[in-house]
């Protein structure tokens, strides 16, 4: 019987050391899984999100056009706009609690900015506002918490490099709707 002891015992501890090595594996396997699904999370919830504000820019950027406005060049009457516009808001507030839910503290905060700005271009769009100036700074602040939102979007998704270029350059709208610049 001694002499089968250490037979036994190094049954004992190879049984134990493969339980151990699979089940480490395994635990491995499921956080890499969990990551993977809450990454794509995130990816869907800040690209839906992007999405819904651009509409919204899209809307308020047509029905500014109709003020006299550039940016657009399909003026969307401002009467007809504000419903949109409305439809758009609701959107993007719904969308707006999914990315509270799965975004990082920093990348929050960069949606919010960008929406704020996006509200401040709705000030023109309704008419509230109509200094000429006024609506190209506050397109270029748009643009660049648009720009600012992106950077932490892919820092958070662990995408590297910055975003593509916002396409902030000069644009001359010429009467017929052609565009220059």
């Amino acid at each position: 019987m001694w002499e089968q002891l250490p037979a036994l015992a190094g049954v004992v501890v190879g049984a134990a050391g493969s339980y151990l090595a699979t089940s480490l594996t395994e635990r491995s396997r499921w956080r890499r899984a969990r990551a993977e699904r809450w990454d794509q999370k995130r990816l869907d919830t800040y690209a839906s999100y992007a999405n819904a504000l651009k509409h919204q820019i899209n809307i308020a950027q047509r029905m500014g056009a109709a003020r006299g406005f550039q940016h657009a060049v399909d003026p969307l009457d401002p009467e007809q706009g504000l419903a949109q516009l409305a439809e758009a808001e609701a959107r993007r507030a719904a969308e707006w609690e999914s990315v509270l839910l799965v975004g990082d503290a920093e990348t929050i905060a960069a949606a919010r900015a960008w929406h704020e700005a996006v509200w401040n271009v709705e000030l023109y769009a309704r008419g509230t506002k109509d200094d000429p100036a006024g609506w190209e700074d506050t397109v270029r602040r748009m643009s660049r918490a648009r720009d600012a939102f992106y950077t932490l979007a892919r820092r958070d998704l662990g995408i590297a490099g910055p975003p593509p270029p916002s396409g902030n350059w000069p644009r001359v709208w010429q009467q017929d709707g052609t565009g220059t610049g």
